[in-house]
């Protein structure tokens, strides 16, 4: 097994499915070991059963957007585990949502995990006692909806846009603790969330969003290797930076 991230403890939310799984997979194949976190424990379960030996992985089961509920968890984590090395924060809901329908607390909904779940993780991951003194590194995934507009997506494209900023702050806030910040945006690549997304549109409408990647559809596994690589930590001179990972969405 390669070494690269010699048995380093990484978090993984939404580790259940789609990208998170991917890139939870990605990482023990790399030599780290990761904590599959999610709400739903048959699917964490299958991750783990996918990663290959108990002991590069830990299950925790927790619905995130239940705030409060984050920062004891982690601290859990921290005693039986030891210093954590990386979080990346995959988890994340899409809605599909006209202005007319865009109420508060739908938008709200989205926030809670898309944004301050993943502010919860880093702020309890980033004490003293949680990551290694003089390195650590926070992943969080975006989408290229914090860079373009879709119509049907404000409330998504807010969430993602807050992601980006709040990582670039929190990279300036944290280097001086040696603990590293990046952002990954993603474009379209088929996930449960995406396949849900493609049911409500015509097979011309999901054509014509495919056809908007000059390299074609991507998949988890494009996804995955990016983030392993900004999580790698060799890579320790990579902090607050957006990697676009998109087929060229966005260089239209």
């Amino acid at each position: 097994m390669d070494s690269v991230f010699g048995n380093r403890w990484v978090v993984v939310s939404g580790a259940s499915s789609g990208i998170g799984r991917a890139i939870s997979l990605e990482l023990v194949a790399s030599g780290a070991r990761v904590v599959l976190l999610g709400r739903d424990c048959a699917r964490l379960a299958e991750t783990a059963r996918l990663a290959g030996p108990d002991d590069r992985t830990e299950v925790c089961a927790i619905d995130l957007a239940d705030l409060g509920a984050v920062g004891p968890a982690i601290a859990n984590l921290v005693t039986k585990l030891g210093p954590i090395y990386g979080l990346c924060h995959a988890a994340g809901l899409a809605q599909t949502l006209p202005l007319s329908a865009t109420r508060p607390e739908r938008v709200r909904a989205l926030m809670d995990v898309n944004l301050l779940a993943g502010m919860e993780l880093s702020r309890a991951l980033a004490r003293r006692d949680a990551m290694p003194i003089g390195e650590g590194c926070i992943l969080w995934l975006s989408s290229v909806f914090a860079l373009v507009g879709a119509p049907g997506q404000i409330a998504y494209c807010a969430t993602k846009g807050a992601v980006a900023a709040a990582g670039r702050a929190m990279a300036l806030e944290l280097a001086g603790r040696g603990i590293r910040v990046n952002v990954l945006s993603s474009g379209f690549v088929s996930t449960g969330m995406t396949n849900t997304a493609e049911s409500r549109l015509s097979a011309e409408q999901w054509a014509q969003i495919i056809a908007k990647h000059p390299l074609g559809a991507g998949t988890v596994a494009d996804v995955a290797r990016a983030a392993v690589f900004l999580l790698d930590p060799r890579n320790r001179w990579i902090t607050g930076t957006d990697l676009v990972v998109d087929g060229g969405y966005t260089s239209q």
